[in-house]
């Protein structure tokens, strides 16, 4: 086997090996569940929550969600939401925030395309909401606290804008009065403030909890290993986060027999569920003590998350008050981490950031600035993978000045071989005798390849899960770099006046776009550097390698493929001018027509 290609080949493996290793020894910490003084019991579990002021137990509204699920809440009055970048409305069943459109993004580049619906009511599809509500304590039935089903009644304003916040309330019957004040920044962030009044005569006991559930799996789910989607939650600095295809998976409860994941939050934390581009997350105060809990619900198919704070307990003539917020809205980097700035602890790792947060982190960094400076994405890209590869060019001039010795050293290498025939064992001796006189290290060009892997990795991370990457425009008919590419030879990429097959398809798979052209030739030229490998099996793996890539990657985003055009061809220019300085001259051209010739038939005797 050719030593190029045996480099390859060890380079791949080791890569791997690496990954593995880091996966291994650098797992994702798995937080431990620690015991609340003010809450005894689980709540994940739909159970009990601990009331010791007065000695008995607190139920999370645990039947809330299932009575959600069977009310039309499409159907009760309701406070519209208009701001800037936010329109919706309150329904005042339950006093849940349900009905939520993003007015800056819509579904896609076409005209007249309908905004992006983050929140939706019971009874539309993929119905996804926030509840709140008190959890009654001992004494305290579960028809005297309010429940995804009560109907508040609203104070003043009809309206929730910036600036103007919207009321209700409502009275139990029996000296308990609730009350609840909503407001909304001109981004993505409400703020929840629920009071009780006591009027009885007798203390009570209540837990404030916040809820989002979401009925079955969002419709654009990805489903792809780089990317997590579904539940997320920050725990006193520690990050967890649970696939929506292993929430069923969760060690199923005692009470409730539904799976179940709870972690204790002694100072700061947030709790929700991310997709690709959204997420929606419920945060206490800082400093708040809370639990967060994720479940789901097989038999109603409802993904939920809670946090539920400490039991109080309220005097007679008393009255107790708790703020949360609950954020709902796009992923946007800079408003992410405005918010972290304002308070909301390690905020920004609720975007995707993987194994390698410590390079993901900066290289986004980077390519957001480059951005902001450049105003085009796909230019952003070049520039960033421009950099990168400068960056990295040291590493790239050993590695390829050590490949240039080696071909300098193919023909003694093949004479060796031949002398010595069969003996594999002369065959090594003789080649280390060789590296030794020439001062060649043959593992030399595997190192720098390795160190490179987890950057160009990274990069290919940021690139996937960025939100500025979302309908981003490039040139011409590549109008969203999130996307893959829209050209096909169908019509001769746009030439010819009838369009494309509709992505996703096999029809654009194998009639593949312009880009998809472009990466399968960068691929094939870096091949051409070096000749063949004399081995037939090997020589037919090689040739077909660059096709195989390009149908493979040519249907993943645009913006994607850019990269991987960019970095091949910097990478092969690099080679080049390197193994020329080093009086290696790679007969590209020629080895490109040795590849058309056929091999000679072996005469049989």
């Amino acid at each position: 086997m050719d030593d190029q290609n045996k480099n390859l080949i060890l380079a791949t493996v080791l890569s791997f090996l690496v990954i593995l290793g880091w996966y291994t020894f650098f797992p994702p910490p798995e937080p431990i569940p620690a015991v609340d003084p003010a809450v005894t019991e689980s709540v994940a579990d739909g159970g009990t929550a601990g009331a010791p002021a007065v000695g008995g137990t607190v139920a999370t509204d645990a039947t809330a969600i299932a009575q959600a699920d069977e009310a039309e809440a499409p159907k009760a009055p309701r406070i519209d939401i208009d701001t800037p970048r936010l329109s919706g409305s309150i329904s005042l069943q339950g006093g849940r925030i349900d009905d939520l459109s993003l007015k800056d993004y819509h579904v896609s580049i076409e005209d007249g395309a309908d905004i992006v619906k983050m929140l939706a009511p019971v009874g539309e599809a993929g119905a996804y909401y926030a509840l709140y509500g008190w959890a009654p304590g001992a004494g305290l039935a579960a028809d005297q606290v309010p429940g995804a089903n009560t109907i508040w009644q609203p104070q003043g304003d009809n309206i929730l804008t910036v600036g103007t916040p919207v009321s209700m309330t409502w009275d139990n019957g029996n000296g308990l009065i609730f009350s609840r004040t909503i407001s909304v920044d001109e981004d993505f962030m409400f703020d929840v403030t629920q009071s009780v009044e006591n009027t009885t005569g007798s203390p009570v006991a209540l837990a404030p909890y916040g809820t989002l559930a979401r009925h079955g799996e969002p419709a654009d789910l990805k489903n792809f290993f780089i990317l997590h989607e579904g539940a997320i939650s920050m725990t006193d600095g520690i990050l967890d986060q649970i696939k929506y295809s292993n929430m069923p998976d969760l060690d199923v409860n005692e009470r409730e027999r539904v799976p179940a994941e709870v972690y204790q939050a002694e100072t700061s934390g947030w709790v929700g569920f991310t997709d690709h581009y959204w997420m929606s997350t419920l945060i206490p105060a800082n400093g708040q003590a809370f639990r967060s809990i994720a479940k789901y619900d097989e038999r109603r198919d409802i993904y939920q998350t809670d946090i539920v704070l400490p039991t109080v307990t309220v005097a007679p003539g008393q009255s107790s008050e708790v703020t949360t917020r609950l954020f709902a809205g796009a992923k946007e980097w800079a408003t992410i981490r405005a918010y972290e700035a304002a308070g909301v602890e390690n905020y920004i790792d609720s975007i995707d950031w993987g194994w390698f947060v410590f390079l993901t982190k900066p290289i986004f960094w980077l390519l957001h600035n480059l951005n902001q400076v450049i105003g085009n994405m796909g230019v952003s890209i070049i520039a960033l993978t421009l950099i990168l590869k400068a960056l990295l060019f040291p590493l790239a001039y050993k590695s390829y000045v050590s490949m240039a010795k080696m071909k300098e050293l193919q023909p003694q290498m093949e004479e060796l071989k031949k002398k010595a025939g069969d003996d594999k064992q002369a065959v090594q001796k003789g080649m280390m005798e060789l590296y030794k006189k020439e001062k060649v290290n043959p593992a030399a060009g595997c190192l720098p390849i390795l160190l490179q892997i987890p950057i160009f990795f990274s990069l290919y991370k940021v690139i996937f899960v960025t939100f500025e990457l979302r309908q981003a425009p490039f040139f011409g008919p590549f109008q969203d770099l999130s996307m893959p590419d829209p050209t096909s030879i169908m019509n001769l990429f746009g030439v010819l006046p009838w369009g494309a097959p509709e992505p996703g398809t096999m029809m654009a798979t194998v009639l593949i776009g312009i880009l998809p052209l472009l990466l399968g030739i960068s691929m094939f030229l870096q091949q051409k550097l070096n000749p063949a490998p004399t081995d037939p099996t090997q020589q037919m793996i090689f040739a077909w390698m660059p096709w195989v890539f390009m149908f493979m990657l040519g249907s993943f985003a645009s913006g994607l493929v850019v990269y991987w055009i960019t970095n091949n061809t910097i990478t092969f220019t690099q080679q080049y001018l390197i193994m020329r300085s080093q009086g290696y001259k790679p007969d590209v051209f020629g080895n490109i027509k040795s590849g058309f010739k056929k091999t000679p038939k072996t005469e049989k005797k």
